[in-house]
């Protein structure tokens, strides 16, 4: 998957560094998205929006048409899911760069490709479905819950902790006294998401949020 450089850089990508486990790469990308962190961009000057279960950055399309009424559309469904505009066969969209039904002389086929086609403002893919989990600073006795797609690795859930922690790669991650693999899933890691079962018991869920431990090591990693 090709992204521009501006979109890399709203996807936060990492420099490269050295890490306490797992392996050593030059830029670190997350592939997955919550519908919460795209309602968060919901402004025209910070305008994503979801369908067909990836995840896009439509703020240089906002810009370039901004004044256009063929964009309103658009600006009013910002942070949403709009996969409800699209073919899931065709993946034709709606709203600028669709020629109008009658001719018309100021319309302009030279923009290329349209804006729902191809992965020029694609971030990343949408999480279908997502769970907390509890990260546990042992250090420092400090605790933050976090949603997370069930899809993630640990490096991506490593990731949305940094805010909280930007040495986290310097501590060894824990579960119930077992090393984590940072390249599973939660699940994959033996973390199994309950809140079915507790749905179907009609407990609350939020009660019982697995927790994950973090170990302080020697060595000081900033990501």
């Amino acid at each position: 998957m090709q992204l521009r450089e501006s979109v890399t850089h709203r996807a936060r990508a990492l420099p490269r560094r050295g890490l306490v486990a797992g392996p050593d790469f030059e830029y670190f990308r997350r592939r997955y998205f919550t519908p919460a962190e795209v309602a968060e961009h919901n402004q025209p000057a910070d305008l994503w929006v979801s369908y067909l279960g990836y995840v896009y950055d439509l703020t240089p399309l906002a810009e370039e048409y901004k004044g256009n009424l063929l964009l309103k559309p658009i600006v009013e469904v910002a942070g949403q899911d709009i996969s409800h505009w699209f073919d899931p066969k065709t993946r034709d969209g709606r709203f600028v760069h669709v020629p109008p039904q009658l001719p018309r002389s100021d319309w302009a086929n030279d923009f290329g490709k349209p804006w729902w086609q191809g992965s020029y403002y694609e971030v990343g893919r949408l999480s279908a479905k997502t769970r907390s989990i509890r990260i546990i600073n042992t250090l420092t006795s400090q605790e933050h819950t976090l949603e997370v797609g069930v899809l993630e690795s640990m490096w991506e859930i490593l990731h949305r902790y940094l805010p909280y922690n930007a040495h986290a790669a310097s501590y060894t991650w824990k579960y119930e006294g077992k090393n984590l693999n940072m390249d599973f899933t939660l699940e994959e890691n033996g973390i199994r998401d309950e809140e079915e079962e507790f749905d179907y018991l009609s407990m609350d869920g939020t009660l019982h949020t697995p927790a994950i431990l973090l170990y302080f090591n020697d060595d000081l990693t900033e990501l």
